[in-house]
């Protein structure tokens, strides 16, 4: 993909990007290569609002404390980190069994160290893979039960893929994120 076309055209509809903007989207990326062409865009789409625009992993309630999130949140130290802020226990062993089969880490790792869902790689491991495998679906669907796995996706399927993650919290504003990251993908040179 010409990503020199791609960058240029989400700052046209986006504005300015810092450079741990563009490294955040360099690491999602190289993960989501070769997916299909609605999946890349919703998954940018996902990374890009989870993150505020920061398009580098946060943590849950990233502008409170630690002491705050111990006492608050219930399935503490399993809160939310990353770029789709994975949460819960089961889910952090499902990341930490990925992880060591990609070789990205080594078994019972990222148990051991919830904090590495914040490394950009795993980040984007995490994102691909949980939406792909329908590990965060309020309905248990996979990505390509909720777009299309080739050409572009229709409004109502940005909309309805928003269950992937959360529910559909926002779900309207994250399609119109989507449109932009398929157009920018598609003057990429995806199809």
């Amino acid at each position: 993909m010409n990503r020199q076309a791609f960058f240029a055209h989400v700052r046209a509809k986006l504005g300015r990007l810092s450079q741990l903007q563009v490294d955040g989207f360099e690491a999602v990326l190289d993960c989501i290569d070769g997916a299909p062409l609605a999946h890349q865009a919703y998954m940018l789409a996902t990374a890009w609002h989870e993150t505020g625009g920061a398009m580098q992993p946060v943590r849950e309630a990233h502008w409170l404390s630690e002491a705050w999130r111990k006492k608050n949140l219930r399935y503490y130290p399993w809160y939310g980190r990353g770029y789709v802020q994975i949460t819960w226990e089961s889910n952090y062993k499902w990341l930490d069994k990925a992880c060591a089969e990609h070789g990205m880490t080594q078994p019972g790792e990222i148990l051991a160290n919830p904090d590495l869902a914040m490394r950009p790689d795993i980040a984007a491991l995490a994102l691909r893979k949980g939406m792909e495998e329908g590990r965060y679906d309020a309905h248990g669907k996979t990505m390509a039960q909720r777009l299309p796995t080739s050409g572009v996706a229709t409004r109502e399927q940005y909309i309805n893929a928003r269950y992937l993650v959360n529910i559909q919290d926002k779900a309207d504003l994250i399609e119109d994120y989507a449109q932009v990251f398929e157009r920018a993908l598609r003057n990429g040179g995806l199809s």
